[in-house]
């Protein structure tokens, strides 16, 4: 109930008053003030500047799109989301056939990329190795007598073939053939049959011979054998009447030889020292 005026006189605050109201009927004291207008326009004027930064980031963002769709269409990553959260959007009741042909296809065209880079390696390495063998057919054809062959040999083509020994093997049967191999490193003679049986090909007729070793011979590669862990032998026909020899290429790089590899470079350059080496015999 509100207080009686004293006196017979009413009030001055007799009049409709909310907050003197307010105050008789609550129990506990209340403060009350009114808002500053400085700070009510300022709070407005925060709440308006974030939401014109949102609306001008998504703008922006918008424009950005807009101006190079290219960009989103070539991003794989971004491609990704926008496919999963329109499947979260459909809800799991709904099977995506379309997006599940698009997975599969994508998968596809991953391995299509995959083979035509390996494609493209292989290729590129033919072709450095075919220049490998050009220049090194190229140096064979330099020498003008045989000690300046085996010198060849012996400094120039581990280079050129960018292997780390190489070894000329002779089947002889004469003695005395460790004072002809004084004469040059690379040069080794053996007894008949050292060859067929050295490459591991008795009864076959393949040239060239590819293979990863633990270590290699050291009656071939002398002291550098324990470094040998892939080789690749050529056989030569030095002609009617001749024994045969074979041309050893040693390196130290496991995967450098391996008979998974092709022989054809090797087989043609086989054939080209092969013919060098029947003019110097005769």
């Amino acid at each position: 109930m509100l207080a009686p005026a004293t006196g017979g006189r009413p009030a001055e605050h007799s009049k409709f008053d909310p907050l003197l109201i307010f105050q008789q009927l609550c129990p506990f004291p209340v403060l009350y003030t009114s808002p500053n207008p400085s700070e009510v326009r300022s709070r407005k004027s925060s709440r308006m500047s974030s939401s014109s930064n949102t609306a001008s980031l998504e703008d922006q963002l918008r424009q950005a799109i807009l101006a190079k769709p290219d960009a989103v269409l070539e991003d794989q990553h971004l491609m990704n989301a926008l496919v999963a959260a329109n499947e979260r959007a459909m809800g799991s009741n709904v099977v995506d056939l379309r997006g599940i042909a698009m997975e599969r296809m994508a998968a596809r065209l991953d391995r299509l990329e995959d083979t035509h880079r390996s494609v493209i390696a292989a290729a590129y390495d033919n072709l450095a190795g075919t220049n490998l063998i050009h220049r090194a057919v190229l140096r064979l054809l330099e020498p003008r007598d045989f000690n300046a062959f085996l010198a060849c040999l012996e400094q120039d083509m581990p280079e050129i073939l960018r292997v780390n020994t190489l070894a000329l093997v002779l089947e002889t049967a004469q003695p005395g053939g460790a004072e002809v191999e004084r004469k040059s490193a690379a040069l080794k003679l053996a007894g008949p049959g050292f060859t067929v049986s050295y490459a591991g090909q008795p009864g076959h007729d393949r040239p060239v011979t590819l293979r990863q070793t633990q270590s290699g011979s050291p009656r071939v590669y002398g002291p550098q054998a324990e470094w040998i862990r892939s080789e690749a032998c050529l056989m030569l026909d030095l002609g009617e009447g001749r024994l045969p020899g074979m041309l050893v290429l040693g390196s130290e790089d496991p995967h450098q030889f391996s008979p998974m590899q092709g022989t054809d470079l090797l087989t043609f350059f086989g054939g080209v020292f092969e013919r060098a080496m029947r003019c110097w015999l005769s």
